[in-house]
């Protein structure tokens, strides 16, 4: 009886049934645990005051959040060199984010359940979110103007938010005009000290382009000048007033606004005003760039470089991709060198990714940005311009590394079209080439599109290639501006991957990078899906197009 149901394929049904079930169960409690630990993140939580008596009797004060508890059974603690009675059976810590980094030296600790000997969440307990040094536990004292008390006591809190609000306004200034205006300026001079080398390198550095030139610089610095004034005075402005807050300590600091991004009190806040606070955090995340190495602020540069660099990649491969599958099913001899040629097709999808990366380093990066930079921009020299990491090798050396995939793709996808369809188009009397590229390239393209689905999905998670041929921890600006030629494919950029591996184990804070790092791990989850979704809805309308034609 066994002999028969196992002859009848049924335990294989169920085998391959349990084996897809427990992949999904392990997809969704990964992708759970991600979103939990990540979106979870930027709920504002209560803030806690313990009295806590730590070994022989000293008591303090601590301010901060519950990040986290550890229950440790009682023989493993005392193997740590832990003092447990005879009665603990565990032993309980929690993880408190206590901030203050610049007063403790350490923004989280950990502290034992048996020593909490009181805790509470007074009213005024408050969070200030800062551009340096983190996060500040605390009570507000005062709000000073340039040096002098204006608000203190339950005045303090609302003359301090208007305060803050105005100084925000003040800041978006200042950061548009160091980055848009001043930041043209800077590039419109390095172009003209550019031009002016060229000149000199090709002996036409007459007078006429001295003075064209001159000129032209003359009516930048002014530009640069006014700019300069204007930021002094904003900087003045934002830089007159500071917040006098109290530590959990009794130590008061005076903390300036313009260090300061928010501020608000958690244990006062309703669930809608929660909401508003986790929508603000949320869509900072998406449209900010990061601050404290990586570990506050958003994630919008690495956003940007992702789908950037997925968007060059695939209008790279897929030209090449479906002219190299075109080529060995409709033209090449069907013969032992294009076997072999799908064989070495076929081994180039299982080549390890750094090895596209070394070789995207040593070939396009070295040897033909090094040639293109001798030709085209001498006057650059000795500072690279191609001949360095950027955007445009790091798309190419993707394309390549996805390559196999979409010409294995479309190869499949031609040889599913029925031959009696190219003999039809041939008998009524178009060309080869007419036929392949009105009739057959159309029918293929769901095909097409399912290469490069796979492509994208497989080049949109890539870390080891782009850490050697273009990204970088932070980049200063991105690869798309207003300055001619608007798309700078030299440039470096940042990228989600890399993102989490840089803030999850190279972070000097690794307890404040954490959420971050479940954080970005779901937004890259996120635009992979994003896009393998838009590439899907093409290619299901193509499908549908051409399925009559088919039958």
């Amino acid at each position: 009886m066994i002999k028969h149901w196992f002859k009848s394929g049924a335990p294989w049904i169920w085998l391959n049934a349990a084996a897809v079930s427990t992949c999904l169960i392990m997809v969704v409690g990964v992708l759970g645990l991600v979103v939990i630990r990540g979106v979870g993140h930027f709920w504002p939580s209560e803030v806690v005051q313990i009295t806590y008596e730590e070994t022989g009797g000293k008591t303090q004060t601590i301010i901060g959040e519950h990040v986290d508890t550890s229950i440790t059974p009682a023989a493993m603690a005392k193997s740590t060199g832990h003092i447990l009675t005879d009665k603990e059976d565990t032993l309980v810590q929690y993880l408190m984010k206590t901030g203050n980094r610049d007063i403790t030296g350490t923004d989280f600790r950990w502290i034992q359940e048996r020593h909490v000997k009181e805790q509470q969440a007074p009213a005024d307990l408050m969070v200030v979110e800062r551009r340096e040094w983190g996060n500040f536990y605390g009570q507000l004292v005062a709000v000073k103007e340039s040096g002098k008390l204006i608000a203190e006591g339950t005045e303090a809190w609302p003359v301090a938010k208007a305060r803050i609000d105005d100084a925000l306004l003040v800041f978006k200034q200042i950061a548009h005009l160091e980055k848009k205006e001043v930041g043209a300026i800077n590039y419109s001079l390095d172009q003209l000290r550019l031009e002016q080398k060229k000149l000199q390198l090709k002996n036409q550095w007459d007078e006429s382009a001295q003075k064209r030139i001159a000129a032209e610089k003359a009516e930048l610095e002014i530009e640069y000048k006014k700019y300069q004034t204007q930021l002094s005075e904003l900087y003045q402005k934002i830089r007159r007033d500071s917040l006098l807050a109290k530590t959990e300590n009794g130590t008061e600091l005076e903390i300036p606004l313009a260090k300061i991004v928010r501020i608000f009190q958690p244990n006062t806040m309703s669930a809608v005003e929660k909401a508003g606070h986790y929508c603000v955090k949320i869509v900072e995340f998406l449209l900010d760039d990061p601050r404290e190495a990586n570990t506050e602020g958003g994630i919008f540069p690495a956003i940007f470089g992702t789908v950037m660099m997925v968007m060059m990649m695939s209008v790279i491969v897929t030209p090449f991709g479906v002219i190299a599958a075109v080529y060995m099913r409709e033209y090449a001899k069907q013969g032992f060198i294009t076997r072999l040629i799908r064989i070495a097709v076929n081994n180039l999808a299982g080549v390890p990714s750094i090895v596209y990366g070394v070789f995207g380093l040593g070939f396009f990066v070295y040897i033909l940005g090094g040639n293109i930079d001798q030709l085209f921009f001498p006057e650059s020299a000795p500072a690279p311009v191609y001949g360095t990491p950027g955007l445009l090798w790091a798309s190419i050396t993707l394309a390549l590394l996805t390559l196999p995939v979409v010409i294995v793709s479309t190869e499949e996808g031609l040889a599913r079209i029925p031959s009696s369809i190219r003999e039809g188009s041939l008998a009524l009397g178009a060309t080869k080439l007419e036929t392949l590229w009105l009739t057959v390239l159309p029918m293929a393209s769901p095909a097409m599109m399912t290469g490069l689905i796979l492509a994208v999905a497989r080049a949109a998670g890539e870390v080891a290639p782009l850490m050697l041929v273009g990204v970088v921890k932070l980049a200063p600006t991105l690869p798309l501006d207003g300055n001619y030629p608007f798309l700078h494919l030299d440039r470096k950029f940042m990228h989600l991957g890399f993102h989490i591996y840089d803030v999850g184990f190279q972070s000097p804070n690794v307890e404040a990078a954490r959420p971050l790092v479940y954080a970005t791990a779901l937004l890259l989850v996120l635009v992979i899906v994003g896009l393998n979704l838009a590439a899907i809805i093409i290619r299901n309308n193509l499908r549908e197009k051409y399925r009559a034609l088919e039958g």
